[in-house]
């Protein structure tokens, strides 16, 4: 798990931009951290020692900061990536969910090929906010016959209620959050 220094180190890397992208919403900004070298190293090993821990196979990286942070976890990790794309954006066969946003919907696709029976999944994004990627992630995940063994983020926006709408997708796999606001 992540030490409080680690942590520390991590959550001063981020930055908060007041009234992006709308008036009234405080974006978190996960740049200056990626561009910390001590920082990034830190939140990849933290990353990666998850993946080890819950026994991943593969990584699944959400579009598009999930890939930033998932693709060094999974060489670090020595394990297979696996990009979960908005509909539209890979080529060949896929395997899509649809979820539901705030105001209307959207839709994320898989590689069919690229997750069988007997992979163990870890799923990893920047940040949990509403849960709804997440949450059509794994479920994606599961269709495809691989086995969820922990959802994994930077930074989980406790007040948006992610994770009590993540929860019922989990079926018991953990949420692992590195930080917590």
């Amino acid at each position: 798990m992540t030490d409080d220094s680690t942590r520390e180190l991590l959550l001063s890397r981020i930055r908060d931009v007041p009234d992006y992208p709308k008036p009234g919403v405080r974006f978190k900004d996960i740049t200056p951290l990626l561009a910390d070298p001590k920082a990034f190293t830190a939140l990849t090993d933290a990353l990666a020692e998850l993946s080890v821990r819950h026994g991943a196979t593969k990584i699944v990286g959400l579009e598009a900061r999930g890939f930033i942070l998932a693709a060094p976890v999974a060489v670090r990790a020595g394990i297979g990536f696996i990009p979960v794309r908005k509909a539209g954006k890979l080529p060949g066969a896929t395997l899509s969910q649809a979820y539901d946003l705030e105001y209307g919907s959207a839709e994320v696709e898989v590689h069919a090929e690229d997750l069988q029976e007997g992979d163990r999944v870890i799923v990893i994004d920047d940040v949990l906010a509403t849960g709804g990627t997440a949450g059509a992630s794994v479920e994606l995940v599961r269709r495809a016959g691989a086995e969820v063994v922990a959802v994994a983020v930077l930074l989980e926006l406790g007040f948006l209620g992610g994770r009590d709408r993540l929860e019922p997708h989990l079926l018991g796999a953990p949420l692992e959050a590195l930080i917590k606001v």
